[in-house]
């Protein structure tokens, strides 16, 4: 089986981080903890918020935005494959979205029996004071 990506995106997110790119340039995400906006996903212009060896990439989305999570985060939902969705609304006012009447949120699956074992075979995502 090949391995399932750990992070995803809506077709509707998709179209926003296409927005925002135009307006910001190369984006990242960095999906909170809990402060802020509770779990939201955060969108930053790249290198806007810095990544350390507490961070974790999930991978990347929409023409190669990464998404990264802090390392205790990443251990509640190693189980899970997370998308990044939007919905109308305002979200925190760091997140990029907040302007546009929009906030992304995210939704999540737990993978497979054989999906986790793939993800296990992959071996451990790379940490933000490592390769990229």
């Amino acid at each position: 089986m090949a391995t399932p990506p750990r992070i995803m995106t809506t077709a509707e997110a998709d179209a926003l981080i296409a927005r925002l790119t135009a307006l910001h340039g190369p984006l990242m995400f960095h999906q909170s903890g809990g402060c802020c906006d509770g779990s939201a996903p955060m969108c930053f212009p790249l290198g806007e918020f810095k990544t350390g060896g507490q961070d974790v990439l999930l991978g990347h989305v929409a023409d190669d935005v990464p998404v990264w999570i802090g390392a205790a985060q990443f251990e509640y939902w190693r189980h899970t494959q997370v998308t990044i969705d939007v919905v109308p609304g305002r979200g925190a006012g760091m997140s990029l979205e907040s302007p546009e009447g929009m906030r992304f949120i995210v939704r999540s699956r737990v993978f497979s029996d054989e999906e986790s074992s793939a993800l296990e075979a992959a071996g451990e995502p790379a940490r933000g004071d490592g390769p990229r």
